[in-house]
């Protein structure tokens, strides 16, 4: 396959490269800093920070999936990936998307029993659920990549081969083969339901109960400082989900490759990147710990 440019102007090409590989760089720097932070800080002993470690190590896998490449075509004249090398793209990437969805819903369940639940937290919270609810986010994202990715590739192509966009994704690898593919557009649209909308949708509601709670509290200080440690998750959900919902559940007719590929850029590196910034600057401990990483 032949990846189509971002633009036939060099210096377009070049500007784009160093601002792709600034934001990468960020990316890598900003979440490897939250993991280093969380284990070996003591005081990040807790189901959150559990879950934020977690999230960003997918962030990094998540980028790493597709920017590489992406840098990499912006250097070269012949934009190419093999067939297996497009399917292995394709699996990581869905991969890391379905299990970030599913682990920001045990984010958002962690923030309700916190929230909501107080008094019960550490019985509704345990370590065992909390890794269980981990590896379930992990088997999903496995088995989910795997099934949409071997559905994909199975495909015949034997037409163009050129994809009008920076990285092996769905709709624009199903415009390239050479059967009827609406079966396929049918298991896009419910594997995105199923595993973007649904998680999607329990966040929602666990946030309605989250207000709910916090506006019932007496004291204005109480729901200021309680609406801080939720008010970071609820960002990241609304930039991550916003742009996935955009691209892979909005009409056939409204597709376009030209604002499909910004969309993508936008939740394949802005939200990754923004992760670490929102979780650290709303957050006095993550402030406070970085602070003595770096005197260390």
């Amino acid at each position: 396959f032949q990846f189509l440019p971002f633009s036939s102007i060099p210096e377009v090409q070049a500007s784009l490269f160093c601002l792709v590989l600034f934001m990468y760089l960020s990316t890598l720097v900003g979440n490897f800093l939250i993991i280093m932070i969380t284990m070996v800080d003591a005081t990040f002993c807790s189901p959150m920070y559990f879950f934020l470690k977690n999230l960003s190590f997918l962030e990094i896998g998540y980028t790493t999936s597709t920017i590489p490449k992406m840098l990499v075509n912006f250097l070269t004249k012949r934009k190419g990936i093999s067939f297996l090398g497009c399917a292995t793209q394709m699996y990581m990437f869905t991969l890391f998307g379905i299990t970030e969805c599913c682990l920001l819903a045990a984010m958002a369940y962690d923030r309700y029993v916190a929230i909501c639940h107080p008094l019960h937290y550490t019985t509704m919270m345990s370590w065992d659920k909390c890794f269980l609810l981990a590896v379930v986010s992990w088997l999903t994202g496995f088995l989910v990549a795997l099934g949409q990715t071997t559905f994909i590739f199975t495909l015949p192509y034997c037409g163009p081969n050129k994809i009008n966009h920076f990285f092996c994704d769905l709709p624009p690898l199903l415009k390239l083969a050479c059967v009827d593919t609406y079966n396929n557009e049918i298991t896009i649209y419910i594997v995105a339901v199923l595993f973007i909308m649904a998680p999607f949708l329990f966040i929602a509601v666990s946030y309605v109960k989250i207000l709910h709670t916090i506006f019932q509290m007496p004291s204005a200080g109480d729901k200021r400082k309680t609406f801080s440690t939720c008010s970071s998750h609820l960002v990241v959900v609304t930039l991550f989900y916003g742009s996935g919902i955009v691209t892979y559940l909005r009409p056939k007719a409204s597709y376009s490759s030209s604002r499909n590929k910004l969309l993508s850029l936008f939740y394949t590196l802005m939200s990754p990147m923004m992760n670490p910034l929102i979780y650290s600057l709303r957050n006095k401990e993550v402030k406070q710990a970085l602070k003595r990483l770096i005197a260390k």
